[in-house]
This record gives C-alpha cells, sequence and structure tokens, in this order.
C-alpha cells in the first residue's frame, strides 16, 4: 500500500474518535413478511415472523458475532441493518439516528457507512464485470471518496491489501477460486472505507484453511481501519476466533448474549447448550469429556410459532409457565443475559479447548 493511502488510513483513523463509542444500536427489530393466498385477488393469510424483537448493540472496533441454526433469522437482520429491507417494527439508531426515517442523502450516506459482505463469494459478483469494476463500482455512486483520476491505483491497492495480485484488476470472477472471491467482495466493502461491516456467513462456502486464511484477514483489517463486525455465522467455532461478544439467535429473536468466553465455558440458555454440544473437539483425548445434546423435534415454523418460549417445544426443561410466558432477555446469575426461565450455567466443551 502506497504512503498516501497509509496516511489517509491513519487520518481516517483519527477522525473516528476513540475505541467504545456506540455506532449500531438495533432495538425490538421486527421484520415479518406476508403470506398471500390468491392469483388476481391476493389477500393475505398470514406472517412469517423472520425477525421478531432483536436487541443488539455495536461499538467502534467491536466484532460482534451472531449465531444459530439456518433459517433462524440472521440473514434477514444483515439486510435490515443495510438497509436493503425496511423493518416491519422496531429502530436502528446510527449514531443516534433511525435508519428507517432516513431518505435522500442521508440514507446514502448512511449505506456508504455500512456494507456487507456477501455469502456466496461467486453470486454476489457481477460475471461480467471486471474484478477492477467491481471494486471500484461504489466510487461511481459515492464520488468524493475517490477522485477519477486516481481510481486504477486505488482499486490495484485494494486488491493487494487483500492479498490478490494487483495485476488481477482486469480479469472476470469466473476466473477466480472461492477465496480468491471473496477477498474480491472483502476489497468491494473496503472502498467506501465504511465504519461497520456486516459480514453475511463469508467463510462458510470456503474450504477450512480458506476460512482461517479469511478470518485472520478480517482481523488484520480491522485492527488497521478500526472497523465494527457483526459476524454472522452457524459454525460456533469460527464465531469464538474472531468475536468479542456473541449473541444466539433462535427463530427469530436472541436467546443469549455475552462475551465470548460467558457463552462458551458457560452457557445458560438450553438452546445454547444444544449448539455447542455440536461442535466437533479436534482433540482425541478430550471428546469423551464433551456433553452431547440431542435436541428432539423439528424447528417450528416462523409463520406459526409457538407461544410463551419458542423454544419450549424442543426443551428438556420446558415447564408450564414456558408456554403461558415469554421469558425476557435478563440476567439470572450467571453474569450475562439469557432468555430462559430456567436458566443454569452448564459446561459443554472442556474449559481448556480453543
Amino acid at each position: 500500500m502506497s504512503e498516501s493511502t497509509t496516511g489517509a488510513t491513519a487520518a481516517s483513523g483519527a477522525l473516528r474518535g476513540a475505541i467504545g463509542e456506540t455506532l449500531l444500536e438495533v432495538r425490538d427489530l421486527q421484520k415479518h413478511f406476508p403470506l398471500t393466498q390468491g392469483v388476481l385477488f391476493k389477500r393475505t393469510v398470514g406472517h412469517v415472523r423472520a425477525v421478531d424483537g432483536v436487541n443488539l448493540t455495536m461499538h467502534r472496533g467491536e466484532t460482534v458475532g451472531l449465531v444459530g441454526e439456518s433459517g433462524c433469522g440472521k440473514s434477514t437482520v444483515s439486510k435490515l441493518l443495510v438497509a436493503l429491507e425496511k423493518p416491519t417494527a422496531g429502530s436502528i439508531l446510527y449514531k443516534g439516528r433511525d435508519v428507517a426515517k432516513m431518505g435522500g442523502r442521508a440514507l446514502k450516506e448512511y449505506r456508504r457507512e455500512v456494507q456487507i459482505i456477501f455469502q456466496d463469494p461467486y453470486a454476489s459478483l457481477n460475471p461480467r464485470m471486471t474484478v477492477g469494476d467491481i471494486v471500484a463500482e461504489g466510487w461511481s455512486v459515492h464520488a468524493d471518496v475517490a477522485p477519477k483520476k486516481g481510481r486504477l491505483q486505488r482499486t490495484q491497492e485494494l486488491l493487494d491489501r487483500v492479498g490478490l495480485n494487483p495485476d488481477y484488476v482486469n480479469r472476470y470472477p469466473h476466473q477466480f477460486s472461492g477465496g480468491q472471491r471473496q477477498r474480491i467482495g472483502i476489497a468491494r466493502a473496503l472502498a467506501l472505507r465504511p465504519e461497520i461491516i456486516v459480514c453475511d456467513e463469508p467463510v462458510s462456502a470456503l474450504d477450512v484453511s480458506v476460512q482461517a486464511q479469511v478470518v485472520n484477514l478480517l482481523e488484520d483489517l480491522q485492527d488497521e481501519f478500526g472497523l465494527s463486525y457483526l459476524f454472522i455465522a452457524h459454525d460456533l467455532s469460527v464465531v469464538r476466533h474472531i468475536s468479542d461478544r456473541v449473541a444466539v439467535m433462535y427463530l427469530g429473536s436472541i436467546v443469549e448474549e455475552g462475551t465470548d468466553e460467558q457463552v462458551y465455558t458457560a452457557p445458560s440458555h438450553p438452546y445454547t447448550q444444544a449448539l455447542l454440544s455440536s461442535v466437533p473437539l479436534h482433540e482425541p483425548h478430550l471428546r469423551g469429556q464433551k456433553d452431547r445434546i440431542l435436541l428432539q423435534g423439528d424447528v417450528p415454523s416462523p409463520a406459526d410459532p409457538p407461544s410463551g418460549c419458542r423454544f419450549r417445544t424442543r426443551c428438556w426443561k420446558a415447564q408450564d409457565i414456558c408456554a403461558q410466558e415469554a421469558p425476557a432477555l435478563v440476567d439470572r446469575g450467571q453474569g450475562h443475559p439469557s432468555a430462559c426461565h430456567f436458566a443454569e450455567a452448564r459446561t459443554v466443551v472442556p474449559v481448556d479447548v480453543e
């Protein structure tokens, strides 16, 4: 990277302020998709409650991990945060301003500050555009970020920073491997100098060895540019490696939240415990020490969630109160919030395993 770019990065970091400032606050976020019937005269017969009461806070320079099974609403949260979808209810506050009420220039500026890395590194890249055009595409909308004269050089610097040959600017996505395509997606997200990057399962489609390279790259970029990440994944070992705080999501809502140490060493919600029990251990001599928790039944439909606690239909602790009253996400003596009437810390994975 050139000296001018390094200087600009340092200046940008100075302008961004102190680490720890609250950047994004999500309050009671909901997104319900209508279910319709009929061909000519469509009528709404119900709603899919994809996101139903999510609360999250992101600070500057922090990585928040969001984990859960497929279909729990993680990707819908990511689309809401980057303003690709409008919330049904609740609010997304960026530096105190409600994103849902933004329009025109304010919304354009917000979309520059909050970028996304998509799950599929091939489907998210236009096959008819060169890599250079893909990375520089955002500058055609936000022309003030990069002057036209130096765009080629800046594109090459970005490719070099994410570990690609700068001479690849004229190649097309099909000429790259999966890991290289995801690096292109990362370079595109960095091009507009965002403060927050939403990583929507960025390594789930990659080989294990490539996953480690991409995660390490994301950590290096966070240190260099002062980025904040919302890292969405279903692989708990990857989330633990990169996250400062972890939120566990089930059927549209957060069921447990805490630091990576709290959630992994002392999970208190039965669903979190079951998720951790499914994580494979690489050390053979420790595999017999892990609790194995097998959940019964299928995940309920978000179009017709259970009353009270949504996890009660698969929970071995469920009692009458679970069907009558939805548990609040509060600390019940375990040191971190858990949405369970009978929350109890339990060691599932041996504590000496990283």
